[in-house]
């Protein structure tokens, strides 16, 4: 299982990226082994802003479709617009080109409340 250490993490299997004032977010690799193959990837809340824990956009897999919650409050920014043509990247590629989001968050404190890797994996039991 591929847990970068430089990532923070939520118990939903969301994955974030730090970048100043920004985060980038997208499904960890174990999320996207659970849900299997996916073929879609919608976000309809570019440019909202919304609070922590939030629903920001669904992915759908061939046999489900599973909710993303916003693991830390802000307005979105940046969609992934190259999901849409390939939603695979999120099974082959979910810490790099499989992003689905990027948010300009507003409570810098929400950041202490996520996962380190080391969290993260007993939180997954391995």
């Amino acid at each position: 299982m591929n847990i970068p250490q430089e990532l923070k993490y939520t118990k939903d299997h969301e994955w974030i990226r730090v970048e100043g004032d920004t985060v980038t977010i997208g499904i960890t690799d174990f999320a996207q082994s659970e849900l299997g193959d996916i073929v879609y990837v919608e976000v309809e809340t570019l440019d909202e802003t919304l609070d922590k824990e939030e629903v920001f956009g669904t992915v759908e897999a061939v046999k489900t479709v599973s909710d993303l919650y916003l693991p830390i409050s802000g307005e979105i920014i940046e969609f992934n617009e190259s999901l849409e043509d390939e939603p695979e990247k999120v099974n082959s590629d979910p810490y790099g080109e499989g992003w689905m989001i990027k948010v300009k968050f507003s409570d810098e404190s929400q950041l202490e409340e996520l996962l380190s890797a080391d969290a993260y994996k007993e939180i997954l039991g391995s």
